[in-house]
């Protein structure tokens, strides 16, 4: 079938897929979710490798501007274990500047779910570039962006390989220790912006009991500690309600599971 509109610049008409019946419908969309199923415990046994992958120590000290002042990279954390630093380009020679920041990094910015979710899984997100503080916060105000959002003044952006490109470098701190984890950039930076696409590339990862995680892992009931942003209080018993509702949940997600590992 040829579409009427929305033809492309080559001149050529938009070639549709055929318009077929209920049933054949469903038929075509139990095939492809079979297909999805299967991407989507593919990628859950990717991110349980990404979550033994080994470490590297970081044994340079880093400074940042904040709002607050002067930061370490271990001042980033927040007192969590888990930190995602974003290399977004803002500065002097982007295209955008002063105005905007880079193009595609505005789209990752965007993108960003509220952070109270990553923090409840006792992991913080940054964005880091090299404007000023004062350039950052007219940005962050005329934009909409709530993320922390520091800036760089040493060599982090080339020690950690996002001087030239933008991309996410995940840490992990031990005390006073800090690791990194794991690196992404190019197309691997599309699909961040989501909490569980962020919290896949942490070395603890979901923290819910159905992950294949390393031993002595932190882990909790899946669902149960899932709440609105602005409802995250440590320690605080879960609604009954909720309870029941991921209960029902978590009991399908099994079911499924046990189908497909039969």
């Amino acid at each position: 079938m040829t579409a009427t509109a929305g033809n492309g610049k080559s001149g050529q008409a938009m070639q549709r897929p055929p318009v077929v019946s209920q049933e054949a419908w469903d038929a075509a969309h139990r095939q492809l979710l079979a297909k999805e199923k299967a991407h989507t415990r593919a990628r859950d046994a990717l991110a349980a490798e990404r979550r033994r992958m080994p470490w590297m120590a970081v044994e340079r000290q880093y400074a940042f501007e904040a709002p607050q002042g002067r930061l370490s990279l271990h001042d980033l954390f927040e007192g969590r274990h888990q930190l995602i630093v974003y290399r977004a380009f803002f500065e002097p020679g982007v295209f955008g500047w002063p105005e905007h920041a880079c193009r595609g990094c505005s789209m990752v910015a965007d993108q960003v779910a509220h952070v109270a979710h990553l923090n409840a899984r006792d992991t913080t997100l940054v964005f880091a570039s090299r404007a000023p503080q004062a350039d950052i916060a007219r940005l962050k105000e005329q934009m909409g962006w709530t993320m922390p959002w520091v800036t760089i003044t040493d060599d982090f952006d080339k020690d950690f390989g996002v001087d030239e490109w933008h991309g996410t470098n995940v840490f992990y701190r031990d005390g006073e220790r800090i690791f990194r984890t794991y690196f992404v950039n190019n197309r691997g930076d599309e699909q961040m912006g989501g909490t569980w696409n962020y919290l896949d590339i942490t070395p603890l990862g979901r923290q819910e009991v159905w992950e294949d995680s390393p031993a002595g892992y932190p882990q909790t009931a899946t669902y149960k500690w899932w709440n609105w942003h602005d409802s995250y209080v440590a320690d605080a018993e879960p609604d009954k309600k909720w309870v029941e509702v991921s209960d029902a949940g978590e009991a399908a997600f099994r079911e499924e599971s046990a189908k497909a590992r039969s």
